[in-house]
C-alpha cells in the first residue's frame, strides 16, 4: 500500500473541499494516486447529491450581482434544507458566483446555468461537490437577469428577499425604490396589469360583506367601489403610499424625481415551496417505539 502523507491528503481536500478522513480513504483505495482519488470522490459526491435530491429544500439565499456601471444586474435564489447551512460562506459564495454568471453569460434557463464552466468544471459539478461537503441537498430555483439603457437598481434584504429595479433616474431613486419593492412585495405594477379574474373574486367578497351591513344599494355599490380602490392601491406598486413618505404613493414620488420605472422582479426565498411540517411529539414516539 502507498504511504500515504497528510501533505497528499491536504492538497486532495483543497481541491475537492471534502472532508480529511473521506480524502485519506479515496487516497488510499487508489494506492496513492492523487487523481484517481478525485475522480472517485467526485463518483461519490455524484452519489450522495443524487441520494440528498429526494429531500424538500426551501430554506436558502439570493444571491446577487450588479456590474459596475449600473446597467446590468442578476439574482439566483439557490434552496437548501436547514437556514444553518443558508449562513456557510461556500453556500453563499456560491449563490454569488451564479448571479454573477447568469449576468454574464446570459443562460436560457437553470439547465444551461449548471452546464457553464467555470475554471474548467460544470457548474453542476461544483453543485455536487457542495452537496457533499455540507451534506443537505441544494437546488437552484430560478434566476433574473436584468439590462437596461438607464440604470438597474438592486437589493438584498439579509439574504431572502432580492430585488432588482429598472428604473430611468438617479441612483438614490432607484435604491429607494428597489428598498420599497421588499418591504411591500407588490404583486402587480399598475393597475392595468391586474387580472380580471382577481378584481371579480375581491368585487364578490366585499360585495358580499357590504350587503351585510343592511344599508340602501346606492350605498353598498359606494362601499364596493371604494373597497376595490383600496385594494388596487394595496397590491399595485405605483399606487402604494411611498415607505418613506406615505403621503405620496409611488407613482407621485417617481413624477417629483422625474424618474419613470420600467420594471421590476423580487424573489422571496422559499416562496411557493411547500415545506415539511415536522412532528415532533410523533417522531419522539417512534424513537421511543425502536429502544
Amino acid at each position: 500500500m502507498a504511504d500515504i502523507t497528510a501533505g497528499m491528503v491536504k492538497e486532495l481536500r483543497e481541491r475537492t473541499g471534502l472532508g480529511m478522513m473521506e480524502c485519506k480513504k479515496a487516497l488510499e483505495e487508489a494506492a496513492g494516486d492523487s487523481a484517481k482519488a478525485e475522480e472517485l470522490l467526485r463518483i461519490r459526491s455524484g452519489a450522495k447529491a443524487s441520494k440528498a435530491a429526494g429531500r424538500i429544500a426551501a430554506e436558502g439565499v439570493i444571491g446577487l450581482y450588479s456590474s459596475a456601471d449600473g446597467k446590468l444586474a442578476a439574482m439566483v435564489e439557490i434552496n437548501c434544507e436547514t437556514d444553518f447551512v443558508a449562513k456557510n460562506e461556500d453556500f453563499l459564495g456560491f449563490a454569488r458566483m451564479l448571479a454573477e454568471r447568469v449576468a454574464l453569460a446570459a443562460p436560457a434557463d437553470v439547465a444551461a446555468l449548471v452546464a457553464i464552466e467555470v475554471d474548467g468544471e460544470s457548474i453542476e459539478s461544483r453543485r455536487q461537490k457542495l452537496v457533499q461537503k455540507i451534506g443537505e441537498n441544494l437546488s437552484i430555483r430560478r434566476f433574473e437577469r436584468m439590462e437596461s439603457a438607464g440604470r438597474v437598481a438592486s437589493y438584498l434584504h439579509g439574504v431572502r428577499i432580492g430585488v432588482l429595479v429598472d428604473l430611468e433616474g438617479d441612483d438614490a431613486t432607484g435604491k429607494d425604490l428597489a428598498m420599497h419593492i421588499a418591504f411591500s412585495k407588490p404583486q402587480f405594477m399598475s393597475r392595468d396589469e391586474v387580472d380580471a379574474g382577481t378584481l371579480a373574486r375581491e368585487r364578490d367578497i366585499l360585495a358580499a360583506r357590504a350587503a351585510e351591513s343592511g344599508k340602501p344599494a346606492e350605498i353598498v355599490t359606494k362601499m364596493v367601489e371604494g373597497g376595490i380602490n383600496k385594494f388596487l392601491a394595496d397590491i399595485t406598486l405605483l399606487g402604494q403610499p411611498f415607505v418613506k413618505d406615505d403621503k405620496l404613493t409611488i407613482e407621485k414620488m417617481l413624477a417629483a424625481r422625474k424618474a419613470k420605472l420600467n420594471r421590476y422582479r423580487f424573489f422571496v426565498v422559499g416562496e411557493g415551496i411547500e415545506k415539511k411540517q415536522e412532528d415532533f411529539a410523533e417522531e419522539v414516539r417512534k424513537q421511543a417505539q425502536r429502544q
